[in-house]
């Protein structure tokens, strides 16, 4: 046995001698180059090639690597053995994710891709104003050389896609409103935000199923149409008005629209804007993937002045016609009130919409809301600024069953069954003719929550009393009721009298003129 270890430690001073010997005679940057040139023969023979992703490039992070690790998070939870758990800032879910030096396979149009996580311990701590992690964490990427045009061009492409669909949906959404009087925040940012935890859903949403589902598709449709938005050369952006009565469920519409798209929202409050230039400002700090959202636009601000009570000669001609002359885009005037605190003016809001400005982001959602239309200026209404328009009415007997199952938790077959055919016709008959809309109706089922029969008991005496009322109001053929339509039609925000859009007057050639004049007033402010 000890000869035995003698002639161990005998070979291992050989070997140690002959080390020694080989660092002498071959210096390290012989030995270098040697291992690089057989590096290079070896990479030369084989059908594989290889990409490093780092976490860090240089001092700053690299969002490529924050997108893999997203991306691999979302299949390798049924695939791997062995994963990291972790859960970000602001997130809602738990992230899958490779263990240290652990891999997995993808496949991409047919390719097999290989992800390798790699960790290794910093030898060094070299000099930086940001102190460097003790790890050196990375992604090494092995795909076949003949395949190497598709990964770079496509598949890189496809993992940021997938990693932002992934971030938008785990992460909080937020809710901003711009800053008073344009103030900035601590960052320079003139918007603040708090967490936007509505739980409106279109599931939950009081409306027509039909009108619904189109409104969805719609959404779905624009939020997956980056390619035909560029093919036609149109700027990805989308607006809708939301027009009705009080307590229809405008609001909860817009969180519904939030929340099935996964975007933020920014509440813009106009009062609070001063100028056209600050407008696009806070545009231009926007982000892509958001709703954009401007409630009671006929209320907000007196934008221009295009319609103006007298025409040049006081004829009658000239006081129901539409008159070019009185179109005014500087805003009110020196002695309107607004004029000298705001000066928005109808163009500036038209180019925040649908001019140039517009189009500094990607994949944004402009929402109007207003109770009359009528109110609004056509130029508005066009499309390409409001280019779906969705009446919110009142509450209908399908929009009624969905309330039914919120408060209630009763489905449409527990309905029938419970409460009888007979109740749910009755139901029917008297919710169209009440013109109730879904608040008022939310507010009696939340009152008796605790009583499902008592709550439909009181919730159809209730409609029985509005619809007997609105048959009184209604008496004579609806006279009372067109009186006021036709007055509200007639009224301005600021109280000015708006000309019909048909000319009924004797000097009928006079009246066309000025109308085409006016449309191409319209198309001036475009």
């Amino acid at each position: 046995m000890k000869e035995l270890w003698t002639s161990v430690a005998s070979v291992l001073g050989v070997l140690a001698f002959c080390q020694s010997l080989l660092q002498v005679v071959f210096p390290p940057e012989l030995r270098f180059a040697v291992l690089k040139f057989l590096n290079r023969l070896f990479h030369c023979f084989s059908a594989y090639c290889y990409f490093d992703i780092t976490e860090i490039d240089g001092v700053n992070t690299n969002e490529l690597y924050n997108a893999v690790q997203l991306y691999l998070s979302s299949f390798v939870s049924a695939a791997g053995s062995r994963l990291s758990l972790t859960r970000a800032l602001n997130s809602s879910a738990t992230t899958f994710g490779l263990s240290n030096n652990d891999s997995i396979s993808d496949t991409f149009r047919g390719v097999a891709i290989l992800w390798e996580h790699v960790v290794t311990q910093r030898q060094s701590q070299s000099f930086s104003w940001r102190p460097l992690p003790d790890e050196k964490r990375g992604f090494t990427l092995r795909i076949k050389k003949r395949d190497k045009d598709l990964i770079l061009d496509s598949y890189l492409d496809h993992i940021m896609e997938r990693a932002n669909d992934i971030r938008r949906k785990n992460q909080e959404r937020l809710l901003y409103t711009n800053s008073r009087g344009g103030s900035l925040d601590s960052r320079g940012h003139p918007w603040e935000s708090v967490p936007f935890k509505h739980p409106s859903t279109f599931d939950t949403l009081a409306m027509d199923p039909d009108r619904k589902q189109a409104i969805m598709d719609d959404l779905r449709d624009f939020a997956s149409g980056q390619s035909f938005y560029q093919r036609t050369g149109r700027a990805w952006k989308r607006g809708y008005l939301l027009y009705g009565p009080p307590g229809t469920g405008k609001s909860s519409m817009i969180a519904a629209m939030a929340n099935y798209l996964g975007y933020d929202i920014y509440d813009l409050e106009l009062t609070e804007v001063h100028s056209n230039s600050e407008l696009r400002k806070l545009l231009m700090k926007t982000s892509s993937k958001s709703i954009i959202v401007i409630e009671d636009i006929d209320c907000s601000v007196n934008l221009s002045n295009r319609w103006k009570p007298g025409g040049g000669n006081g004829s009658s001609a000239n006081r129901n016609c539409y008159d070019p002359s009185s179109l005014d885009l500087r805003g009110g005037g020196p002695g309107e009130e607004g004029g000298a605190n705001n000066t928005i003016t109808l163009s500036g809001l038209l180019n925040f919409t649908d001019g140039l400005w517009s189009c500094c982001g990607s994949e944004r959602i402009f929402v109007f809301t207003t109770n009359h239309i009528e109110k609004l200026d056509p130029a508005l209404l066009r499309s390409g600024r409001m280019d779906m328009h969705i009446f919110m009415s009142y509450c209908s007997f399908p929009a009624l069953k969905i309330l039914l199952r919120n408060y209630l938790g009763w489905e449409c077959e527990e309905v029938d069954g419970e409460l009888g055919r007979e109740v749910m016709r009755e139901l029917e008959e008297v919710t169209e003719k009440a013109a109730m809309t879904p608040a008022d109706v939310s507010e009696v089922l939340i009152k008796n929550r605790g009583d499902r029969r008592r709550a439909v008991r009181e919730l159809l005496e209730v409609l029985k009393a509005r619809a007997e009322r609105n048959s009184i109001s209604n008496f004579g053929g609806g006279v009372v009721e067109d009186e006021e339509q036709e007055k509200r039609a007639l009224e301005s925000p600021k109280g000015v009298k708006r000309p019909p859009t048909n000319c009924q007057e004797k000097d009928n050639t006079s009246c066309k003129k000025q109308q085409q004049q006016g449309e191409a007033a319209d198309d001036l402010v475009d």
